[in-house]
Protein backbone atom coordinates (compact mmCIF):
# COMPACT_ATOMS: atom_id res chain seq x y z
CA UNK A 1 0.00 0.00 0.00
CA UNK A 2 1.05 3.64 -1.17
CA UNK A 3 1.80 5.91 1.93
CA UNK A 4 0.68 8.80 0.00
CA UNK A 5 -2.76 9.30 -0.49
CA UNK A 6 -3.91 7.11 2.53
CA UNK A 7 -5.67 7.57 5.85
CA UNK A 8 -4.20 6.73 9.02
CA UNK A 9 -5.51 6.15 12.76
CA UNK A 10 -2.58 6.71 15.03
CA UNK A 11 -3.28 5.65 18.83
CA UNK A 12 -1.62 7.32 21.16
CA UNK A 13 -0.31 9.66 18.62
CA UNK A 14 -0.49 12.67 20.74
CA UNK A 15 3.45 11.84 22.02
CA UNK A 16 6.08 9.86 21.47
CA UNK A 17 6.35 6.86 19.03
CA UNK A 18 2.56 7.54 18.07
CA UNK A 19 3.64 11.27 17.40
CA UNK A 20 6.51 10.20 15.46
CA UNK A 21 4.70 7.99 13.07
CA UNK A 22 1.33 10.44 12.58
CA UNK A 23 4.07 12.73 11.43
CA UNK A 24 6.17 10.99 9.04
CA UNK A 25 2.65 9.31 7.71
CA UNK A 26 1.95 13.29 6.73
CA UNK A 27 4.53 13.81 5.64
CA UNK A 28 4.72 10.94 3.15
CA UNK A 29 1.40 12.17 1.81
CA UNK A 30 -1.07 10.89 4.18
CA UNK A 31 -4.05 11.63 6.07
CA UNK A 32 -4.10 11.45 10.33
CA UNK A 33 -6.65 10.89 12.60
CA UNK A 34 -5.07 11.51 16.07
CA UNK A 35 -6.65 8.99 18.58
CA UNK A 36 -5.56 9.77 22.10
CA UNK A 37 -6.66 10.90 25.93
CA UNK A 38 -9.08 14.06 25.73
CA UNK A 39 -6.39 15.19 28.69
CA UNK A 40 -3.39 14.43 26.32
CA UNK A 41 -1.78 17.26 23.90
CA UNK A 42 -3.45 15.36 20.75
CA UNK A 43 -5.38 18.75 19.69
CA UNK A 44 -1.87 20.47 19.81
CA UNK A 45 -0.42 17.92 18.18
CA UNK A 46 -2.48 17.61 15.27
CA UNK A 47 -2.85 21.45 14.90
CA UNK A 48 1.01 21.49 14.32
CA UNK A 49 1.00 18.54 11.90
CA UNK A 50 -1.02 20.93 9.91
CA UNK A 51 -4.94 20.43 7.98
CA UNK A 52 -4.29 16.89 6.90
CA UNK A 53 -4.25 15.79 10.73
CA UNK A 54 -7.58 15.67 13.10
CA UNK A 55 -8.21 14.52 16.81
CA UNK A 56 -10.01 12.42 17.67
CA UNK A 57 -10.18 11.51 21.51
CA UNK A 58 -10.80 8.81 23.18
CA UNK A 59 -9.78 6.58 26.07
CA UNK A 60 -9.02 3.01 24.87
CA UNK A 61 -10.43 1.38 27.73
CA UNK A 62 -13.43 2.66 26.35
CA UNK A 63 -14.96 0.65 23.93
CA UNK A 64 -17.92 3.24 23.20
CA UNK A 65 -15.29 6.02 22.99
CA UNK A 66 -13.03 4.34 21.14
CA UNK A 67 -16.23 3.74 18.18
CA UNK A 68 -16.78 7.58 18.38
CA UNK A 69 -12.83 8.04 17.43
CA UNK A 70 -13.39 5.70 14.69
CA UNK A 71 -16.50 6.99 13.41
CA UNK A 72 -14.88 10.58 13.90
CA UNK A 73 -11.64 9.78 11.59
CA UNK A 74 -14.01 8.27 9.21
CA UNK A 75 -16.23 11.30 8.94
CA UNK A 76 -13.00 13.50 8.30
CA UNK A 77 -11.57 11.65 5.65
CA UNK A 78 -13.88 9.26 4.27
CA UNK A 79 -12.06 5.80 5.08
CA UNK A 80 -9.26 4.01 7.22
CA UNK A 81 -6.36 2.07 5.22
CA UNK A 82 -3.71 2.64 8.16
CA UNK A 83 -4.06 1.89 11.70
CA UNK A 84 -0.96 1.78 14.08
CA UNK A 85 -1.45 1.00 17.84
CA UNK A 86 0.89 3.06 19.93
CA UNK A 87 -1.20 3.58 23.02
CA UNK A 88 0.40 2.27 26.00
CA UNK A 89 1.04 2.42 29.49
CA UNK A 90 4.39 1.02 31.18
CA UNK A 91 4.21 0.89 34.80
CA UNK A 92 6.35 -1.55 37.28
CA UNK A 93 5.98 -2.96 40.55
CA UNK A 94 7.95 -6.28 42.20
CA UNK A 95 4.94 -9.11 42.88
CA UNK A 96 6.19 -8.34 46.45
CA UNK A 97 7.84 -5.68 47.19
CA UNK A 98 10.43 -5.02 49.95
CA UNK A 99 7.85 -3.53 52.25
CA UNK A 100 5.82 -7.15 51.87
CA UNK A 101 3.25 -4.64 49.86
CA UNK A 102 1.78 -7.02 46.58
CA UNK A 103 1.37 -6.14 43.28
CA UNK A 104 -1.50 -4.16 42.93
CA UNK A 105 -4.35 -6.07 40.91
CA UNK A 106 -5.79 -2.96 40.09
CA UNK A 107 -2.78 -1.82 38.22
CA UNK A 108 -2.31 -5.11 36.25
CA UNK A 109 -5.58 -4.89 35.68
CA UNK A 110 -5.43 -1.38 34.30
CA UNK A 111 -2.05 -2.18 31.72
CA UNK A 112 -3.66 -5.21 30.34
CA UNK A 113 -6.94 -3.26 29.45
CA UNK A 114 -4.80 -0.51 28.33
CA UNK A 115 -1.99 -2.37 26.51
CA UNK A 116 -3.90 -5.52 25.32
CA UNK A 117 -7.94 -5.07 25.03
CA UNK A 118 -7.69 -1.78 24.42
CA UNK A 119 -5.54 -2.51 21.16
CA UNK A 120 -7.70 -5.17 20.18
CA UNK A 121 -11.21 -3.37 20.67
CA UNK A 122 -9.43 -0.70 18.29
CA UNK A 123 -8.55 -3.70 15.77
CA UNK A 124 -11.35 -4.91 15.72
CA UNK A 125 -13.74 -1.19 15.08
CA UNK A 126 -11.09 -0.08 12.91
CA UNK A 127 -11.36 -3.87 11.07
CA UNK A 128 -14.51 -3.42 10.14
CA UNK A 129 -13.97 -0.12 8.31
CA UNK A 130 -11.28 -1.22 6.59
CA UNK A 131 -12.93 -3.99 5.50
CA UNK A 132 -15.36 -1.99 3.37
CA UNK A 133 -12.51 -0.24 1.37
CA UNK A 134 -11.99 -0.70 -2.54
CA UNK A 135 -9.38 -3.11 -2.39
CA UNK A 136 -5.89 -2.09 -4.05
CA UNK A 137 -2.92 -4.38 -5.68
CA UNK A 138 -3.09 -7.89 -4.35
CA UNK A 139 -6.73 -7.22 -3.05
CA UNK A 140 -5.28 -4.91 0.05
CA UNK A 141 -7.84 -2.57 1.99
CA UNK A 142 -5.87 -2.18 4.73
CA UNK A 143 -2.46 -2.22 7.28
CA UNK A 144 -2.82 -2.44 10.86
CA UNK A 145 0.42 -1.64 12.73
CA UNK A 146 0.54 -3.10 16.72
CA UNK A 147 3.35 -2.09 19.14
CA UNK A 148 4.74 -4.52 20.97
CA UNK A 149 7.79 -4.60 23.35
CA UNK A 150 11.14 -6.46 23.63
CA UNK A 151 9.88 -6.64 27.14
CA UNK A 152 7.48 -9.03 25.73
CA UNK A 153 10.12 -11.23 25.37
CA UNK A 154 12.47 -10.48 27.69
CA UNK A 155 10.71 -8.69 30.34
CA UNK A 156 13.05 -7.87 33.36
CA UNK A 157 11.98 -7.69 37.68
CA UNK A 158 8.81 -5.25 37.92
CA UNK A 159 7.33 -6.04 34.25
CA UNK A 160 5.19 -8.53 34.74
CA UNK A 161 2.13 -6.55 33.99
CA UNK A 162 3.81 -4.53 31.00
CA UNK A 163 5.64 -8.16 29.42
CA UNK A 164 2.20 -10.02 30.22
CA UNK A 165 0.50 -7.00 28.18
CA UNK A 166 3.22 -6.72 25.61
CA UNK A 167 2.81 -10.63 24.86
CA UNK A 168 -0.15 -10.93 24.29
CA UNK A 169 -0.04 -8.18 21.44
CA UNK A 170 2.85 -10.33 19.79
CA UNK A 171 1.19 -13.16 20.13
CA UNK A 172 -2.44 -12.33 18.59
CA UNK A 173 -0.37 -11.10 15.75
CA UNK A 174 -0.45 -14.14 13.40
CA UNK A 175 -3.72 -14.86 14.56
CA UNK A 176 -5.06 -11.41 13.50
CA UNK A 177 -3.33 -11.65 10.16
CA UNK A 178 -4.55 -15.15 9.79
CA UNK A 179 -8.54 -13.88 10.40
CA UNK A 180 -8.38 -10.66 8.44
CA UNK A 181 -6.20 -11.86 5.47
CA UNK A 182 -10.12 -12.55 4.22
CA UNK A 183 -10.91 -9.19 3.90
CA UNK A 184 -7.25 -8.17 2.58
CA UNK A 185 -5.92 -6.73 5.79
CA UNK A 186 -2.58 -7.20 6.17
CA UNK A 187 -1.36 -6.91 10.78
CA UNK A 188 2.14 -6.80 11.99
CA UNK A 189 3.80 -5.97 15.73
CA UNK A 190 6.65 -3.54 16.06
CA UNK A 191 8.29 -4.40 19.38
CA UNK A 192 10.72 -1.25 20.07
CA UNK A 193 13.85 -1.99 22.58
CA UNK A 194 14.48 0.85 24.28
CA UNK A 195 13.75 4.27 22.77
CA UNK A 196 14.13 7.87 23.45
CA UNK A 197 10.28 8.92 24.32
CA UNK A 198 8.29 10.60 26.82
CA UNK A 199 8.64 7.69 29.63
CA UNK A 200 11.88 8.56 29.85
CA UNK A 201 12.11 12.15 29.76
CA UNK A 202 12.30 12.96 33.29
CA UNK A 203 15.17 10.11 33.65
CA UNK A 204 18.94 11.71 34.28
CA UNK A 205 21.23 11.64 31.12
CA UNK A 206 23.28 9.18 33.03
CA UNK A 207 20.39 6.35 33.00
CA UNK A 208 19.74 7.49 29.33
CA UNK A 209 23.77 6.73 28.80
CA UNK A 210 23.31 3.76 30.41
CA UNK A 211 20.14 2.08 29.16
CA UNK A 212 21.59 2.66 25.44
CA UNK A 213 24.46 0.62 26.49
CA UNK A 214 21.89 -2.23 26.43
CA UNK A 215 21.90 -1.88 22.44
CA UNK A 216 24.48 -3.45 20.64
CA UNK A 217 24.93 -1.42 17.68
CA UNK A 218 24.40 1.57 17.10
CA UNK A 219 24.85 2.63 20.89
CA UNK A 220 22.12 4.76 21.32
CA UNK A 221 18.79 4.97 22.16
CA UNK A 222 15.73 4.58 19.33
CA UNK A 223 13.78 7.69 18.38
CA UNK A 224 9.95 8.06 17.44
CA UNK A 225 11.81 8.42 13.82
CA UNK A 226 13.45 5.28 13.67
CA UNK A 227 9.85 3.76 14.98
CA UNK A 228 8.05 5.99 11.77
CA UNK A 229 10.50 4.15 9.61
CA UNK A 230 9.82 0.98 10.58
CA UNK A 231 5.79 1.80 9.59
CA UNK A 232 6.36 3.16 6.50
CA UNK A 233 8.72 0.42 5.37
CA UNK A 234 5.13 -2.64 6.62
CA UNK A 235 2.59 -0.21 5.07
CA UNK A 236 4.62 -0.14 1.88
CA UNK A 237 5.65 -4.14 1.79
CA UNK A 238 2.43 -6.06 0.87
CA UNK A 239 4.45 -8.93 1.71
CA UNK A 240 5.09 -8.05 5.59
CA UNK A 241 2.32 -9.84 7.42
CA UNK A 242 1.83 -11.96 10.50
CA UNK A 243 5.47 -10.75 11.95
CA UNK A 244 6.73 -9.11 15.09
CA UNK A 245 9.53 -7.19 14.21
CA UNK A 246 12.18 -6.44 16.60
CA UNK A 247 12.83 -2.84 16.55
CA UNK A 248 16.11 -3.40 19.31
CA UNK A 249 19.81 -2.81 18.03
CA UNK A 250 20.47 -6.26 18.80
CA UNK A 251 19.61 -5.27 22.48
CA UNK A 252 18.32 -8.62 24.80
CA UNK A 253 17.64 -7.43 28.15
CA UNK A 254 18.93 -8.72 32.01
CA UNK A 255 16.92 -9.67 34.49
CA UNK A 256 17.32 -5.97 36.23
Amino acid sequence: MKVTGSVALVTGGASGLGAGAASALVRAGGQVAILDLPTSAGADTALALGPDVVFTPADVRDTEQVKTAVAAAVSAFGRIDICVNAAGVAPAHRVVAKTGELFPIELFRFTVEVNLIGTFDVIRQVAAVMAANQPGVDGERGVIINVASIAAFEGQVGQAAYSASKAGVAGMTLPLARDLASVGIRVNTIAPGIMDTPMLATAPQALKDSLAQVHVFPRRLGTPADFAGLVLAIVENSMLNGETIRLDAAARMGPR
